[in-house]
């Protein structure tokens, strides 16, 4: 390379995006998902060993999706295809399975194929890769932000794996944000100082994506370098809080998402619902999201308060509750907050009955004083002879063949006949319930 090649190259270099130009090509750079790309971790482990498998990578935004695949291009010896399902078709994909034939065929290369966004194939599209993948010619790395199991046709997910990315840490965020201050492909030729106030700040907006912390420190940092508001400031280069907030367009909070605000919230929030008043519910839960708190957080303790809370007084709560995670998983911010909104106000106003939880701890608390008591004979499966000779099934009755379905028989070990765990309350459907079990 001459020069003036070595001077473009450096230029393009420059004018990439950060989020792209700090993407780790090797292991030892990736930061986060520990129970994918650890130590004794499975991928790990396969890309070391140079036999990768075919896997949908499902993980949100920014999760490191791509740069897991990248790595994998880098740290093995296969030939390796990467192309958006966005902007290609069948067409291309069939010439990515005569160029992986030749490469077989002339280096003895396997090809990995890369598609990033894959859930945006169509059935006739996906339906290429089958017998390719089948057949070992190419090893299918997808990678989505969508359910695969709604997204990648059956016959497609029974030959791959599917490995779960998670949001990344805040400790995760803050490791890829100093790097990039630090290292000269990043910001390092810049002698840029990030606050720990301000760092905070750009991790709380980000919500667990990368790429999103990484654009808007991109973003403060061309603001804080070519601004002229005072030689000192601009000398140091200091990031503060101030900067930050002015970036992004977004105050901070005080609200410490570890500490005691954290917990006081999401108890306020809870007890709330519990206490059937939509109106502090909804002003609770607003404290939250203005915060910046994870709303997957507040919505998984949406579904556990629809179990533990409201249980079978009104059994609709819990599908409420997961389609509003499903709501804001496919509608996001701020867009789905509404989703969530809505079935806040559905679990404050719904009957209230912890007759699930109860019964649950109960039985807890059973199986541990009494250990592990023996399945009563007449319920066991008797598939073999030998358990049939020895009792197994013998005198069941099948309550099928017997008026409405029920025949008394005993169902618990001999131990605990005639022990009730499960006490239905008189709201809800659970007076329907406690009615037909009464009968």
């Amino acid at each position: 390379m001459d020069i003036f090649e070595y001077s473009a190259h450096k230029a393009h270099e420059a004018l990439r995006p950060l989020a792209e130009r700090m993407r780790p090509e090797r292991f030892s750079g990736f930061v986060g998902q520990p129970h994918i790309t650890g130590k004794d971790a499975l991928i790990r482990n396969a890309i070391e060993k140079d036999r990768i498998f075919s896997m949908i990578l499902w993980g949100p935004p920014g999760s490191g999706k791509t740069t897991l695949a990248r790595i994998v291009a880098n740290e093995t010896s296969s030939y390796f295809v990467e192309f958006s399902a966005v902007l290609s078709g069948v067409k291309q994909i069939r010439a990515v399975i005569d160029d992986a034939k030749y490469q077989l065929k002339t280096f003895h290369k396997k090809t990995i194929l890369f598609v990033d966004e894959i859930h945006r194939f169509n059935k006739a599209q996906q339906d290429a890769f089958l017998l390719h993948v089948e057949n070992g010619l190419i090893t299918l790395i997808g990678a989505t932000t969508e359910n695969p199991s709604f997204e990648v046709i059956t016959p497609l997910m029974s030959r791959c794996r599917v490995i779960t990315l998670n949001p990344l840490l805040p400790e995760d965020l803050a490791a890829i944000l100093q790097n990039a201050i630090k290292e000269k492909k990043g910001l390092g030729n810049h002698k840029l100082k990030l606050t720990s106030e301000g760092l905070a700040h750009i991790i709380e907006t980000s919500e667990g994506d990368a790429r999103v912390a990484l654009n808007g420190l991109e973003l403060i940092s061309e603001m804080v370098l070519y601004e002229k508001s005072g030689p000192a400031e601009r000398q140091e280069n200091i990031i503060t809080l101030q900067k930050v907030e002015q970036g992004l367009q977004r105050k901070s909070s005080s609200y410490d998402k570890d500490g005691e605000s954290h917990f006081n919230l999401i108890s306020a929030f809870h007890k709330s619902m519990r206490g059937t008043d939509p109106d502090a519910a909804i002003y609770w839960l607003c404290r939250m999201l203005s915060s910046g708190e994870d709303r997957f957080y507040i919505l998984r303790r949406m579904i556990r308060f629809a179990s533990e809370d409201v249980g079978n007084a009104d059994p609709n709560a819990l599908n409420i509750a997961l389609n509003a995670m499903e709501a804001y998983r496919f509608l996001g911010t701020p867009e789905g907050e509404l989703a969530i909104v809505q079935a806040v106000l559905y679990l404050s106003t719904a009957p209230k009955s912890n007759s699930s939880y109860a019964a649950y701890n109960k039985v807890k608390q059973v199986i541990e004083d009494s250990g592990s008591l023996p399945v009563p004979l007449h319920i066991r499966n008797a598939p073999t002879q030998l358990m049939k000779h020895l009792g197994y099934g013998k005198n069941y009755k099948y309550p099928h063949d017997f008026k409405g379905a029920y025949i008394e028989q005993t169902y618990l070990p001999e131990k605990l006949e005639g022990s009730v765990f499960y006490e239905p309350c008189d709201r809800g459907y659970e007076q329907v319930i406690r009615k037909r079990l009464r009968r």
